[in-house]
């Protein structure tokens, strides 16, 4: 199981072979967002080492530290930790759900609509002073913000993007690292995983083909999280390319019309016109 100081060394060290990549091919839009991503995974790394506390950890660790610590954590660190493990844009209920399914310490639904707003005022207030910040998904046409859902700033720009079929994606993608939760739980523990994260897991897969078993008879203990995984793993592969591109393409019209923070934050609904006539 990996360490949330690994997964971000690991991403800072593929940011910095794709600046290379795309300083090459000449791509100078391309290099200036990775080289701004890569100062908030280097930001965020240093807040980890700092704090000597995971924040975020891209898998459950039940032992890593007492439930003590994690609930005195503050609600965006909660939020960033579910985001983590999700590793998709999600609502405030999936996120609370992963949270309590997962993790210690107490997180409301409601706490998050507050904190949607003061992320968005701290940034705009000193940009850059935290190593992350909490911002909503994109709506891959307008590049409006999908204030619905909730994504992380040290995401890639087509990440934070959502397609016509990024919902169901985001679905199955989070379906597969809840099935690897659950299953490393299980291990890490030598037992069986808690009844939330099962419910949890049940809920995705009630709603995936093939990831029941036909003996479940209603029962979340029976299910197999590699079933989980594999069903959801071969539904991926029939939309995943073209999920894709279609983020991929909106990510290149956000660099080419939006600022920094609205890359960010979204555009402003009066600039919903102008960036119809760039997409043109």
């Amino acid at each position: 199981m990996s360490d949330p100081l690994d997964a971000l060394e690991k991403s800072i060290s593929t940011l910095r072979r794709a600046i290379r990549d795309a300083s090459t091919a000449g791509d100078t839009e391309r290099a200036g967002e990775l080289r701004m991503q890569l100062r908030r995974a280097e930001r965020a790394w240093d807040a980890l080492v700092g704090a000597g506390e995971p924040a975020a950890p891209p898998h459950p660790v039940l032992a890593a530290a007492p439930v003590a610590r994690g609930s005195q954590l503050p609600a965006r660190e909660h939020v960033h930790r579910a985001l983590m493990l999700l590793g998709t844009p999600a609502a405030p209920k999936l996120i609370v759900g992963v949270h309590e399914a997962f993790f210690p310490g107490d997180l409301s639904s409601s706490k998050l609509s507050s904190l949607r707003r003061d992320e968005e005022r701290s940034y705009r207030s000193s940009p850059g002073a935290r190593p992350y910040y909490l911002c909503p998904a994109l709506a891959h046409d307008l590049l409006t913000p999908v204030r619905a859902l909730i994504t992380i700033s040290t995401w890639t720009l087509d990440q934070r993007m959502i397609g016509p079929l990024s919902p169901r994606v985001d679905f199955l993608t989070g379906a597969i690292r809840i099935a690897e939760a659950v299953r490393t739980s299980a291990e890490s523990t030598a037992g069986r995983p808690g009844p939330e994260a099962l419910r949890l897991l049940w809920r995705f897969a009630v709603n995936i083909p093939d990831a029941l078993p036909r003996s479940t008879a209603g029962h979340e203990g029976a299910m197999d999280p590699q079933q989980v995984i594999d069903a959801a793993g071969a539904e991926l592969d029939v939309h995943a390319d073209a999920d894709h591109a279609a983020r991929t393409e909106a990510a290149r019209r956000a660099r080419k019309s939006l600022k920094d923070d609205q890359q960010l934050f979204g555009a402003p609904a009066q600039g919903v016109t102008h960036l119809r006539t760039a997409r043109a």
